[in-house]
């Protein structure tokens, strides 16, 4: 769940939410403690494709800058802010060397290949959500036995992203 300060021209909104492959069927967002219905129907879709999306039940048409500096809207152009509480993610990591994904997003880079050894903490990967960049790092020292995504590649949380083996 990604926990942000929001803030639209002057206006500063506490959102809650997780983004998931089923929020094109639904789901839902918290904004300053009211749940609101969100769907976002092209989430399969690089965030930068995203036209339009339901927002308790109203559909809403939207432009943006590919940096989120603004959005415009039926409204009017608008300013945007956004920090992130939780500034730092923490990969899922199970004993046998698998690195999952610790929210849905992008694939944006790739820093390792197949066969390279690494070193715990080293960077992997990098994963865009909400135009936040997130490195995935190596949780142990060891070899990459296998890569399973590609860039560009949408994952879901939890997804299982590179395999280590300890040396």
């Amino acid at each position: 769940m990604a926990k942000l300060a929001v803030t639209i021209d002057d206006h500063t909104y506490d959102v809650e939410l997780t983004l998931s492959p089923q929020c094109s069927d639904g789901c839902i967002v918290t904004v300053n403690g009211n749940r609101i219905p969100l769907i976002i129907p092209e989430l399969g879709n690089p965030l930068r494709e995203v036209e339009w999306l339901i927002v308790d039940g109203r559909p809403y048409e939207l432009s943006y800058e590919e940096n989120l500096q603004w959005i415009k809207a039926y409204s009017g152009l608008h300013r945007v802010r956004i920090h992130d509480h939780e500034v730092a993610v923490v990969p899922a990591r199970s004993s046998d060397g698998r690195v999952k994904a610790p929210i849905p997003g992008l694939i944006t880079r790739i820093l390792a290949s197949e066969g390279e050894q690494v070193k715990a903490d080293q960077p992997l990967l990098v994963l865009e959500a909400m135009k936040m960049e997130n490195e995935i790092r190596a949780p142990l020292d060891g070899r990459i036995e296998s890569l399973a995504v590609i860039m560009g590649q949408t994952v879901a949380q939890n997804d299982v992203l590179v395999r280590i083996t300890g040396s």
